[in-house]
């Protein structure tokens, strides 16, 4: 008698083997209909899977998460099958799911056009509604290359050709069509009914720019019509949002080839970055940093020391000198090693804190680049806690409070905790590695936060708490960090007098609030869509007047307010208000102030804030008082 068990804690008994989709059709016909795979025993399988040992199962539908990811690994052989339909020479390669979708790369004679996408996804539909059933054989290796040559599709035969020879391989067939998959995939088309292709983009095979250019056709699918919409609108509201177009529009920044991965920075965009600066150097200044600067190079020996060359190397510039060699830093840390090291250090300097803005490079591929959010040279927020391991808790929980503060004032208040683990390229041994990461759990439970964990995606030298905060459009960004490290100060040589007069090594504690500056700042114009708030906006008010009667007064209202700390422009131009009032507007100006003959012999100016909002005629100094305040308060 076979025993299935089931998430409710009831079982279901079975002469012999049986497949999930019998499991389900026995619990209800609704069920079976609904299903789109299953969970044998946490594994997600095929609904035609046969269970012939006593299991735990789930039935995984539209509503489980596992679903979704089925749903799209199927849409990806659905969008295959349509282009072998409509262009029976293309070769199709690998079509992988990924966040929000899936792509598929071809090998085709001429590029696709957008008239190709429209045709090929129409043709998704027509298939999608034939609901042919979705089966699957496995075949041994060297049979399933045959079959792929036999068919003219010479990539998938490469593939399968470096899987070890004694290996069975899976392959899956909807109408007319093959493919070489592990699977899971949905028991029929018909369940495919919710998906939009995106975009075409290039792609090399196997990712070797040296191998044919494939073409890469992205597309997404969905459970439900409105899940769809509100991705495909939150694509629009991105859009709109992009940094890259902002900062083109606001003149703050811009990049060029000259310099690939690096900002020019605009005034405007450069006052936007000292207010966050600032803003953080005070919040060094409360919490006990002392701030220091490390050289921009230093020696591959320290490098080598540090584990940096042999795990980090393809992301590091180097150069030599004098017959040295020396790479550009891409971390702060071994830098702020060496001011610890420049003198003896007792428990009562502990915990020594160091603050830098500590610019820094790496050599990130040029098709990872991404305006402000991936560049090769950046400047991080960068601080180094040095301390015993019983200030371990203190200082990570302290921090917490503070990251979390920083958030909320900038905007941020839906903040993820996650906690990154061993990789498997390290260095240091286990039980170092366990002193670490229960560190990190002791203080987040102490914290009195919930968060998850990720395998395997700590740094080379330590775990570390990541912050990932949501913006306006509910994306996901990781800024923050919190790293524990047992390792390189001891790779370099710290060390400190306990009480009882021995030598021991300090802890070493990796933090930054904001991260990647450019990255962070990014973040906020996409958050704000370029209309930042009063504290950060470049420029926070503009005075206009009607006519060159006012430009003395309006000279004098500019005066007023920059004494108060306001960044101000005075737009004296000889234009119509209408048209300068559309201009500041476009620009996104915090507040625009009119005045007139009324307003300069009253001594008052006639505010409007962002938005075209007519906050009335006001006293100069009234208003002067409301900036002020709302600067201080850093309102959103």
């Amino acid at each position: 008698m076979l025993n299935v068990r089931l998430p409710d804690g009831s079982s279901r008994q079975f002469d012999g083997p049986v497949t999930v989709a019998q499991v389900a059709q026995s619990i209800a016909p609704s069920l079976a209909k609904a299903a789109l795979a299953g969970k044998v025993n946490g594994k997600v399988v095929d609904t035609s899977h046969l269970i012939d040992a006593d299991a735990d199962l789930a039935i995984v539908t539209d509503r489980d998460p596992e679903g979704l990811d089925v749903i799209r690994h199927s849409t990806a052989h659905l969008l295959a099958y349509a282009v072998k339909e409509l262009f029976p020479e293309a070769q199709v390669t690998i079509g992988p799911v990924i966040e929000n979708g899936f792509y598929y790369d071809f090998s085709y004679k001429r590029p696709f056009t957008p008239d190709d996408l429209a045709a090929i996804e129409k043709k998704m539909v027509e298939l999608a509604k034939k609901d042919e059933p979705v089966t699957r054989k496995v075949l041994p290796r060297d049979e399933a290359v045959t079959y792929f040559k036999s068919i003219g599709e010479h990539y998938k035969a490469e593939i399968i050709a470096s899987i070890p020879a004694n290996e069975d391989v899976s392959l899956y067939s909807e109408g007319g069509f093959t493919d070489l998959c592990r699977g899971p995939h949905v028991p029929s088309t018909g369940k495919i009914k919710v998906f939009k292709l995106m975009k075409l983009a290039g792609a090399y095979w196997r990712g070797d720019s040296k191998n044919e250019m494939l073409q890469r056709v992205y597309g997404t699918a969905w459970t439900k019509k409105e899940d769809q919409e509100q991705y495909l609108h939150m694509l629009e509201e991105a859009e709109k949002r992009d940094h890259r177009k902002l900062g083109k529009a606001l003149d703050l920044f811009h990049f060029q080839e000259e310099a690939p991965g690096l900002v020019f920075w605009h005034p405007k965009g450069w006052t936007v970055w000292q207010q966050v600066e600032q803003y953080m150097r005070h919040k060094y200044q409360v919490s006990g940093y002392s701030e220091v600067k490390a050289p921009q190079i230093l020696d591959r020996t320290l490098w080598e020391k540090t584990g940096h060359w042999e795990n980090y190397r393809d992301n590091m510039f180097t150069t030599e000198s004098e017959n040295r060699s020396y790479a550009l830093k891409p971390m702060n840390c071994p830098g702020h090693v060496q001011i610890y090291n420049s003198g003896m250090r007792s428990y009562r300097d502990l915990p020594l804190r160091f603050g830098e803005f500590g610019q820094c490079h790496r050599n990130e591929p040029s098709g990872a680049l991404h305006g402000l959010m991936r560049v090769r040279g950046f400047t991080q927020d960068d601080g180094h806690i040095f301390c015993t391991e019983d200030q371990v808790e203190r200082e990570v929980t302290e921090f917490h409070a503070q990251a979390m503060g920083v958030y909320d004032d900038f905007g941020f208040t839906n903040i993820d905790v996650k906690l990154a683990l061993r990789p498997d390229s390290r260095i240091g041994s286990d039980e170092v590695w366990d002193q670490a990461e229960e560190s990190l759990r002791s203080a987040l439970r102490a914290c009195g936060v919930e968060w998850t964990e990720l395998p395997g995606e700590g740094a080379f030298y330590g775990p570390k708490i990541e912050y990932h905060l949501k913006d306006s459009l509910g994306r996901p960004w990781q800024v923050g960090t919190v790293q524990v490290d047992f390792s390189m100060p001891g790779r370099l040589g710290s060390e400190y007098v306990a009480e009882d007069n021995t030598r021991k090594v300090p802890v070493m504690l990796h933090r930054a609030i904001v991260g990647s500056m450019e990255r962070f700042i990014g973040i906020l114009i996409e958050n704000y869509a370029g209309a930042l708030p009063l504290w950060l906006a470049p420029v926070q008010v503009a005075v206009l007047n009607i006519s060159d009667a006012q430009a003395d007064y309006v000279k004098q209202v500019e005066a007023k307010l920059r004494a108060a700390g306001l960044r101000v422009h005075a737009d004296l131009r000889n234009e119509k208000i209408t048209y300068k009032i559309r201009e500041h507007s476009v620009q996104k100006l915090p507040y625009i102030l009119v005045v007139g003959d009324k307003e300069k012999d009253a001594n008052t100016v006639a505010v409007r804030a962002r938005g075209n909002v007519d906050l009335g005629v006001m006293p100069i100094d009234a208003l002067v008082e409301r900036l002020v305040g709302e600067v201080a308060a850093k309102t959103k």
